[in-house]
């Protein structure tokens, strides 16, 4: 049981951890964090959309965060990295951060889920969905849900894996908004997806240019093949007829009148 319980406890611990550096690092839209404990070190990875907030000038804020990380939670040597998000509309995380930003800054989900979406997809996602759900109305109305999708995405199986989650929660004077975003990244293969190559079909057109290029080419290797042929024929010695034979013949000195 006391080994479950420092699982436990170590869980927590992290989850603490993770949710202080994503008030701390509000501004910098912090996307993931990752905890890795050695014997030497505790590496901290922080995947943000603008790192120089979090690194400050000449380093000063990266060091008070490490200070705040030991005193509060007894952390011996941190080691902060910070890495910068190259597709932020890519990134479940920071899209509904941004739309929890935008809505508070002025209510009207609907545009602003569709104009999220569209960047999304234009981005290069190969499917999307962004849910909005809560206090979207005037004080006392009654809670509505707003959904946009666009593309293929995985809702069940051991697919849902590979599809990228974020939420986030917008507050309002008139209750909270609750944003959850769900993108599947380009280049994403699901083990159920089957490719079937349809045969290609040439038009009339193209078999007219097909033709016309076997004949153009018949007719540059014909007289090639005749020349080629013609020196490979050996040939044949001349027919001897009657009267060269007599010439020959009459022309050639008798032996016997030599000797």
């Amino acid at each position: 049981m006391a080994v479950e319980k420092k699982f436990i406890e170590k869980a927590l611990n992290d989850l603490e951890v993770r949710n202080f550096l994503a008030q701390e690092l509000r501004r910098a839209s912090v996307s993931s964090t990752t905890l890795q404990k050695t014997p030497i070190a505790t590496r901290i990875t922080i995947c943000v959309r603008r790192p120089s907030v979090v690194v400050g000038r000449r380093g000063k804020s990266i060091n008070e965060l490490a200070d705040k990380l030991r005193e509060k939670f007894g952390i011996e040597n941190p080691q902060i990295e910070v890495v910068e998000v190259m597709k932020p509309d890519l990134d479940a995380q920071l899209v509904a951060e941004k739309i929890a930003h935008q809505i508070e800054m002025r209510p009207r989900v609907k545009p602003i889920l569709r104009f999220a979406l569209k960047d999304v997809m234009e981005a290069g996602a190969m499917g999307a969905e962004i849910r909005a759900a809560g206090k979207i109305v005037s004080k006392g109305g009654k809670a509505r849900e707003f959904v946009v999708r666009s593309g293929y995405i995985k809702k069940s199986g051991d697919s849902v894996r590979l599809v990228r989650k974020g939420t986030c929660t917008a507050f309002l004077k008139a209750g909270t908004v609750g944003i959850t975003v769900k993108i599947v990244p380009p280049g994403t293969t699901f083990p159920d997806q089957v490719r079937i190559e349809a045969p290609k079909v040439e038009t009339k057109a193209e078999k007219e240019e097909t033709t016309i290029r076997e004949e153009a080419k018949k007719v540059e290797e014909t007289p090639e093949k005749e020349s080629e042929e013609k020196k490979e024929q050996p040939k044949e010695p001349k027919k001897r007829t009657r009267k060269a034979a007599k010439k020959e013949e009459e022309a050639a000195p008798d032996k016997g009148s030599e000797e």
